[in-house]
């Protein structure tokens, strides 16, 4: 009985083993292509941009009280500046297309550009043009600019984080970043239904110029 209990207890602390030595190794990248990482000093100076493919603009706006509905704006471009010698020199301008608006309610991503709310037709862009990087430490930092909607330009802050930096592929170095701010929607001509403060999230990545 106790060889039995020997065998069973080798067979259990062996089993996790077996299981790591018959897992499959991780798939290593195609040539030429580099993942990125968390580490700024990765991000090369020099003019980039941004990486439309790569990039997510998401909404985040109160349902009157009840919950939050999420937008998506699928079109956007931009341009970066990047000076790791002196970050506070750094440039960022981008643009998001109003149109490109989308949501799983059906037929509202139309009325949202529309008339009686983005005005896409007559107001086709939303733009945000930096003043001001400011650091915060060697992943986290403040991009202050000015954020125009339907014509109308108030200042703005980013708090960005990065996601990753390196040599991305095709010989084209990448900065992946996360960026976070809230703007008032009274503040841009926004119907008075919208009560709260509206959240802009931004994921994206700046691949370098040639």
């Amino acid at each position: 009985m106790n060889r039995v209990l020997r065998t069973f207890a080798v067979v259990l602390a062996m089993g996790p083993m077996a299981a790591l030595a018959q897992a499959p190794a991780p798939m290593a990248l195609p040539p030429g292509v580099f993942a990125g990482e968390r580490d700024i000093a990765l991000a090369t100076a020099g003019a980039y941009t941004l990486d439309e493919m790569h990039t997510a603009v998401i909404v985040r706006v109160s349902h009157i009280g009840y919950s939050q509905s999420v937008f998506r704006f699928d079109r956007a471009k931009g341009s970066l500046t990047w000076d790791p010698a002196a970050i506070e020199k750094s440039k960022l301008s981008a643009s998001v297309e109003t149109a490109s608006i989308t949501t799983n309610v059906k037929g509202f991503a139309e009325e949202l550009a529309g008339e009686n709310f983005l005005k896409s037709k007559a107001f086709p862009e939303a733009t945000f043009v930096s003043t001001a990087f400011k650091p915060v430490d060697k992943t986290r930092g403040k991009v202050e600019g000015q954020f125009t909607l339907m014509g109308k330009t108030k200042p703005v802050t980013f708090d960005v984080e990065l996601g990753g930096a390196g040599k991305g592929f095709d010989n084209k170095p990448r900065i992946g970043v996360h960026a976070v701010a809230t703007i008032n929607p009274q503040d841009y001509g926004l119907p008075s239904l919208f009560t709260d403060p509206i959240q802009i999230q931004i994921d994206t990545e700046f691949e370098k110029n040639p």
